[in-house]
């Protein structure tokens, strides 16, 4: 395999801003708040409220989660799904990534495009989504984001063997590695 030639951190335009984010999000006392549930996700939440999944209920919700006063208090960052970090509050223009800015909140996003079984291994996963993930970087920046969440799901099965795999270990692990230098870039 060949290996990405990697960016010194300091050597990159974003140095200063990325810096500035780390400590913003790592504030003591302050926590970052996972609001990136995806469309199924927040259906299966709502129907348990009774509560229809529709584009109008999801933007409500996290509308008015955005907008509780205080709420910059607690928190120093929000992960967004990226329906969220792209929609507008009911009023047609207030961006709800504004309301999150209003109270020295920065908006993160998560990119990763969930897991996809591994083939060779015994029910083990590998994230996908760096399909197009630089040109959606840039997008989410541009609409606001300031950091950004990819999970890497490893399966530890203590009774049924050795996991995680080797496979599935380095597997994840690069796909962690493109994942952090594209988004530094």
């Amino acid at each position: 395999l060949r290996r990405m030639a990697l960016q010194r951190p300091e050597d990159s335009p974003f140095a200063t801003e990325l810096a500035a984010t780390a400590r913003a999000i790592s504030t003591p006392g302050k926590g970052i708040l996972a609001a990136d549930e995806s469309t199924a996700t927040i259906g299966r939440q709502f129907s348990a409220f009774g509560v229809a999944n529709t584009h109008e209920n999801r933007r409500a919700y996290r509308e008015l989660l955005f907008s509780t006063p205080g709420l910059g208090q607690y928190l120093a960052g929000a992960i967004c799904f990226e329906e969220t970090l792209l929609d507008v509050c009911r009023d047609g223009h207030t961006r709800l990534v504004d309301l999150l800015h209003s109270q020295s909140i920065l908006p993160g996003v998560k990119v990763d495009k969930g897991t996809s079984p591994l083939p060779g291994t015994l029910y083990e996963t590998v994230t996908q989504g760096m399909d197009n993930l630089a040109e959606r970087c840039r997008a989410y920046y541009e609409a606001g984001a300031r950091f950004a969440k990819w999970r890497a799901v490893l399966r530890i099965n203590d009774a049924g063997g050795a996991t995680p795999s080797q496979l599935a270990i380095s597997q994840n692990a690069d796909a962690l590695a493109r994942y952090v230098v594209i988004c530094q870039c």
